[in-house]
């Protein structure tokens, strides 16, 4: 056994024995990681289409983001909310400014979960309401909050009872949200691409259409964009594409190019909130919020929301094109697109990483790809390639 094999099978063995338990893992020990490809210990070479699980929008080792920790990091780490800081502030102004029309504040948090549980508490505190409608299929994070709208019930079931009044409704089924929300209704949360789903997108007739029963219910829209925020689909939200002008949006994974934050977007007519709401100790430090901007400053530089629009409309043909009896369906919206098989997944998920790409499940049967939107068109070729190869098998 030489030095790497001692370094990788010590490296699982400490994960295996301290590590909580909650996560299932490949024996895969990751290492380094550059653009789209990334290393284990054994210097094996992968194209990563998993992208963090839709929080390396920008790479790794994205150099903008890079340069902009390595500053902060030389002369503040942390501020508390309860002082201005210059970073935080420059921050907040970005996100209004590039964020859909309507959204004039945000709070800012560590994770997509926390954007939800402050999207949820500000929606009951403002309508003084306390139903919320969700959909089948949803999923919005495990807290004890936002786990009441994710749909999976192995998730929820062992920690029940959690929030009241929480109800799912069929994913792009108009009419039965229609009969669902009511004057009781404080908040509609969505996705308009389901990601842990199945990679689902939603219709214009169904978001829109939410969004207007919303307004004249008196209930507040949220849009979850915590997986498809960031130029995943092809706009920098995937808002855009369908005009939507939420009332709450939450967001996080790649918005700081991989380092962890989260914020919940505001409507202006929701107005500054009291400061029994919600709180964060970390949220919105200089060094996450650093990070941020320069993730949103090189977003638009290098037109990655364009690229990924390009790149996953590429992807989707060659996907759709796959001569597989094993494909029932392919599906997506700019770099998210999700292969939806005839039987499980994970014996596909297994032979295409020995093929040298890694891509991870959204369900049972789906292959779901998420790769950086930097990967090149070259990366692109071989992936179609080798999922071809594993497909056909």
């Amino acid at each position: 056994m030489n030095e790497t094999d001692t370094k990788r099978d010590q490296v699982i063995a400490w994960e295996d024995e301290y590590e909580s338990g909650v996560y299932g893992k490949q024996p895969i020990v990751l290492v380094r990681g550059e653009g789209a490809r990334i290393w284990d210990a054994d210097g094996t070479e992968y194209i990563d289409c998993i992208g963090g699980h839709g929080a390396a929008n920008m790479g790794h080792a994205h150099p903008a983001v890079v340069a902009a920790v390595k500053a902060q990091a030389e002369r503040l780490f942390l501020a508390p909310n309860g002082f201005y800081n210059d970073k935080r502030a420059e921050l907040l102004a970005e996100l209004v400014r590039v964020a859909p029309p309507g959204l004039s504040r945000a709070f800012l948090c560590n994770s997509g979960t926390e954007a939800v549980e402050a999207a949820l508490k500000i929606a009951r505190l403002y309508t003084e309401r306390t139903k919320i409608i969700s959909t089948m299929r949803g999923f919005h994070g495990r807290s004890m909050g936002a786990l009441a709208t994710t749909w999976r019930k192995e998730y929820r079931e062992p920690f029940e009872p959690l929030i009241p009044d929480v109800s799912f409704v069929p994913y792009d089924r108009l009419e039965r949200m229609a009969k669902a929300i009511d004057d009781t209704t404080a908040a509609v949360i969505v996705e308009v691409v389901q990601g842990e789903g199945g990679v689902i997108p939603g219709s214009a007739d169904f978001l829109t259409g939410v969004q207007a029963l919303c307004k004249e219910r008196g209930a507040l829209f949220i849009v979850d964009e915590i997986q498809t925020g960031f130029g995943r689909t092809g706009r920098l939200f995937a808002s855009e594409h369908y005009g939507l002008r939420p009332d709450l949006m939450t967001v996080a994974k790649s918005m700081a190019g991989g380092v962890p934050m989260g914020a919940t977007l505001i409507a202006e007519h929701i107005g500054a909130l009291p400061g029994h709401v919600h709180g964060s100790t970390f949220g919105g430090n200089p060094l996450a919020c650093a990070a941020a901007l320069a993730t949103i400053h090189a977003m638009g530089e290098e037109h990655l929301p364009e690229r990924a629009a390009e790149l996953g409309a590429r992807l989707l043909e060659a996907f759709r094109a796959l001569d597989a009896p094993v494909i029932r369906e392919v599906r997506g919206l700019g770099l998210m697109i999700g292969i939806e098989l005839r039987e499980r997944s994970g014996a596909y998920l297994a032979a295409l990483a020995e093929q040298g790409v890694l891509a991870l499940p959204a369900g049972a049967t789906v292959m779901r790809f998420l790769p950086p939107l930097v990967i090149s068109e070259a990366d692109i070729e071989t992936v179609i390639e080798k999922v071809a190869v594993v497909l056909a098998a």
